[in-house]
């Protein structure tokens, strides 16, 4: 598996796979193309059906037109084989000949393949690639998800995560000091500061929960309005780890040192995912989005409130396992109705099943690993209207 620094992206929202992807490969090939009179890029399938709403021509615009002039082709009933997210470009001289063309793939998570490259890492930084060899690992050496990950990773990782967290709690605080309306057309407006106010008046297990729902309605929230945040694991499903980790860190007291540590194991699991499934709404829809930031949320809670390893792996299971199934339908193509609330949903839905967990010894029938195979084949057997086309499901409803 590769670095949990490529899970762990930082950049502007609305979207990893239709955002942050195009705007990556639209810098490589401004890169190798220079001198081109003029560039064409097509976009294909679920990446042009929503592309729009998730400011995809924008993201590859801005990078292209500071050049040369580029036009943006839009194929949304063309899936090419390999990934539903495809665009191709092309770059034309004076005379108008082609003189370059590639086409990439936007996996998830701000990922792109190269057509006819190995979408598997070039850089194994891990040896091991599923959670039962870790677990094993762990309960062999007396050691912690967090201390494979160091041992991988080397001890600079913790210097990147420190940045992670910082750009994450700036995220939440921004978020709940911003009122109005989020750009796109619905007419969506921000209910961070709202719910954040709220919290206030109640008891304090209800306080507790409005917290949580406040935080992550103000990263993703901030993702929708095309703020700076770090995919966790994709810009989609950005809200959930931050909030539960700003909470616990505000209201618990937990050092920075051992926020970074939860960090760590919350990346491992979820490159476990990505490593062996899919964090990509368009190949699996927002299982693999939500779900999977579920998972990541609960190993961390779990890891915080000192878990077991068996009890932090039981934590992530329960996160993906009761999101299996979960279309990616977003109304208009936009990342808000319905992400923005399933964000703030499945964090409280993360605490829950680190405490469910915490209950038990940690065994249980089916393991992690297990419901990561079942999430990647019921992704691939969802169609596609269900998978980030805005064809089917909510997104039809306006």
């Amino acid at each position: 598996m590769e670095s949990i620094r490529n899970l762990y992206k930082i950049g502007s929202g609305p979207s990893s796979s239709h955002t942050m992807g195009p705007r990556r490969a639209a810098c490589l090939f401004l890169e190798a193309t220079p001198g081109a009179a003029r560039r064409e890029v097509t976009l294909y399938g679920a990446l042009a059906a929503t592309g729009k709403g998730h400011l995809t021509d924008r993201a590859i615009l801005e990078e292209l037109e500071p050049d040369a002039p580029a036009e943006i082709i839009w194929r949304p009933e063309t899936f090419l084989p390999f990934h539903p997210n495809g665009m191709k470009f092309e770059a034309f001289d004076a005379n108008g000949t082609l003189t370059e063309s590639i086409t990439w793939y936007s996996i998830g998570g701000g990922d792109i393949v190269r057509e006819g490259e190995n979408r598997q890492p070039a850089e194994e930084v891990y040896d091991l690639s599923t959670i039962r060899d870790i677990q094993q690992w762990c309960e062999q050496s007396g050691r912690s998800f967090w201390e494979y990950v160091e041992q991988c990773e080397g001890a600079e990782i913790w210097d990147y995560l420190a940045e992670v967290w910082k750009v994450m709690k700036a995220a939440v605080e921004r978020g709940i000091e911003e009122e109005g309306v989020l750009p796109g057309g619905l007419g969506v407006r921000r209910k961070a500061v709202a719910y954040y106010m709220n919290a206030s008046g109640h008891s304090l297990s209800l306080k507790s929960r409005g917290l949580v729902y406040a935080y992550a309605l103000a990263v993703s929230e901030e993702n929708a309005s095309g703020g700076k945040i770090v995919t966790a694991p994709t810009c989609g499903s950005c809200g959930i780890v931050p909030a539960v980790l700003y909470h616990l860190y505000t209201s618990k007291n937990f050092s920075e040192r051992r926020i970074l540590r939860s960090l760590a194991t919350a990346g491992l699991f979820g490159n476990v995912v990505k490593f062996n499934a899919s964090v990509s709404g368009a190949e699996v829809g927002c299982q693999g989005e939500v779900g999977v930031a579920c998972a990541m949320a609960a190993a961390a809670a779990s890891q915080l409130f000192g878990g077991t390893p068996a009890q932090i792996e039981y934590s992530a299971e329960m996160g993906l396992e009761h999101h299996l199934g979960l279309t990616c339908d977003p109304v208009c193509g936009l990342v808000q109705i319905p992400c923005i609330e399933r964000n703030a949903y499945a964090a409280a839905r993360a605490l829950d099943a680190n405490l469910y967990a915490a209950f038990s010894d940690g065994r249980h029938s089916v393991s992690f690993d297990r419901i990561v195979s079942v999430m990647k084949q019921t992704g691939h057997d969802i169609p596609s209207l269900y998978k980030e086309t805005a064809l089917g499901g909510l997104a039809v409803i306006k």
